[in-house]
């Protein structure tokens, strides 16, 4: 079956309360009959020795017998009287033709009450084929010879019929009324509690099945952490959910970055290398068709161009395949101690006549020490030839590229900067995660800030964009020292 929770609970505890009404109804039933029962026979213990006392039964002739035992029924209309010999043998009864169903009496029951047992004990029931009743007995002797017994069935035939009769009357009708109220009332609280106990996890449940990744966000509901009690499981799993769903938005949100960033990516890609492909091919065309006519000069100025663009072409192609063993885990770090002082002024020499070309200066900012680092080598001093280059490539002429290094407690601040025009704010957020470009005299970026903050998230590090007054663009970025130093 098709069934809520609540609705699972509710005839669970449906089926239980009837069968607990059930059980204590007829526990009830059973006690009061055992308690009528105990409470009869021990009345009722000297009723077969009084008999015995009042009528010489010893020798009387089976009528005489049948004539007392009917007056002592008629007197009591609940008991059977019995004689019985020494072996249990029914020897005189006034019972119906037809009422006496055995013929012998067992008679361990018998001695038991004799010798004081305790009650209520049955006797097995002249009447009836299996039946058992409370009984009281006496024995007859003479001298010293066991002749037999007065046996008294306290409650007989007459008994049951009333019994049967108030049983199908008002006042069983109006106990079983009152025990039914009683069920129903108690089913009736017993869902009410299910349906606010089970309110929470039917919220939860809503919450989850309007819980779209893709939509707006949920309204989930607001939780006190720390005043949920660790004992209540649904206040504990409606908690969770909230984390859990709070980190899938945010994964999910994440995810739909990360496909954005990946499509601009390509988009740019493709732009950037449409440019110099077009021109490559342009000119190599223009070879080709006009080759014979052109002058050694003109040929060799347009074969410079498209060698020109085909490098471009195999930069890029080389940052992107760079990027991509980055992204993919193709590169592991090769962690040793060196001087990143020494790294520096090597990374200036390669970029000394780039500079010169545009005029520009490069300074380094060292500390008095070696300022020595735990680092991949050479993943390092790619990060520091990303910087710089873009920073010779954006700053005009006559600009200064400074390179810093700042000691502080166990690490070593590196901050690179320029006095260029510095970085649009609109595209701040999107730095280190995607290339951009700007024409004009707007900076413009490609895959090198990609590479270096992959190759520092490789180190357990990450970099930063500073803005400080008077300079273009700053990047920091820190790297674990490996010997104390002096500022």
């Amino acid at each position: 079956m098709n069934l809520t929770l609540l609705q699972r609970l509710s005839v669970a505890f449906a089926i239980l309360l009837l069968a607990c009404c059930g059980a204590s109804a007829w526990l009830q039933i059973r006690a009061n009959d055992l308690h009528e029962k105990e409470v009869v026979q021990g009345l009722s213990l000297g009723l077969a020795e009084s008999i015995a006392r009042d009528n010489n039964m010893i020798g009387a002739k089976a009528d005489v017998v049948r004539v007392l035992f009917s007056k002592l029924m008629n007197v009591n209309p609940s008991v059977e009287v019995y004689l019985l010999d020494s072996t249990g043998h029914v020897t005189g009864d006034d019972a119906p033709a037809g009422h006496l169903k055995r013929d012998r009496v067992d008679l361990a029951p018998l001695h038991q009450l004799l010798a004081g047992g305790q009650l209520p004990i049955l006797g097995d029931d002249p009447r009836s084929l299996d039946g058992e009743k409370v009984f009281s007995v006496a024995a007859l002797h003479m001298g010293d010879q066991d002749l037999g017994y007065i046996y008294v069935v306290l409650l007989g035939e007459a008994h049951d019929r009333l019994s049967a009769q108030v049983a199908a009357s008002s006042v069983l009708r109006t106990t079983l009324w009152s025990m039914g109220l009683v069920s129903l009332l108690g089913l009736v609280a017993g869902l009410m509690a299910f349906r606010l106990i089970t309110r929470p996890l039917r919220r939860l449940a809503d919450t989850m099945r309007n819980f779209d990744t893709e939509a707006e966000p949920v309204l989930l509901p607001v939780l006190d952490h720390t005043s949920v009690s660790r004992r209540d499981e649904i206040a504990v799993l409606e908690t969770s959910f909230v984390q859990m769903a709070a980190r899938i938005a945010e994964q999910w949100r994440t995810l739909v970055e990360l496909d954005q960033d990946r499509r601009e990516v390509v988009a740019n890609i493709s732009h950037d290398l449409r440019t110099p492909l077009a021109s490559m091919h342009g000119y190599l065309e223009m070879l080709s068709v006009k080759g014979a006519t052109l002058s050694e000069v003109e040929r060799q100025r347009y074969l410079a161009v498209a060698l020109a663009q085909s490098n471009k072409v195999r930069q890029l192609a080389q940052a992107l395949f760079e990027l991509a063993r980055l992204e993919h885990g193709g590169v592991q770090p090769q962690i040793e101690d060196f001087s990143l002082t020494d790294l520096i002024q090597d990374v200036f020499q390669k970029f000394e006549l780039m500079a010169e070309e545009k005029q520009s200066r490069l300074v380094a900012v060292l500390p008095r020490s070696s300022s020595m680092v735990s680092a991949d080598l050479g993943l390092i001093e790619r990060v520091l030839t990303n910087l710089i280059d873009n920073a010779i490539r954006h700053t005009p002429a006559n600009g200064t590229i400074e390179v810093e290094l700042r000691h502080e407690a166990e690490k070593v601040i590196v901050t690179v900067s320029d006095s260029g025009s510095g970085i649009p704010d609109e595209l701040l957020e999107s730095l280190f995660r995607r290339p951009f470009s700007q024409t004009g005299d707007r900076r413009t970026g490609g895959l090198g800030l990609l590479i270096v903050r992959r190759i520092l998230q490789l180190h357990g590090c990450q970099i930063h964009l500073l803005s400080i007054p008077g300079k273009g663009a700053s990047f920091c970025f820190e790297l674990p020292a490996t010997l104390p130093h002096n500022s």
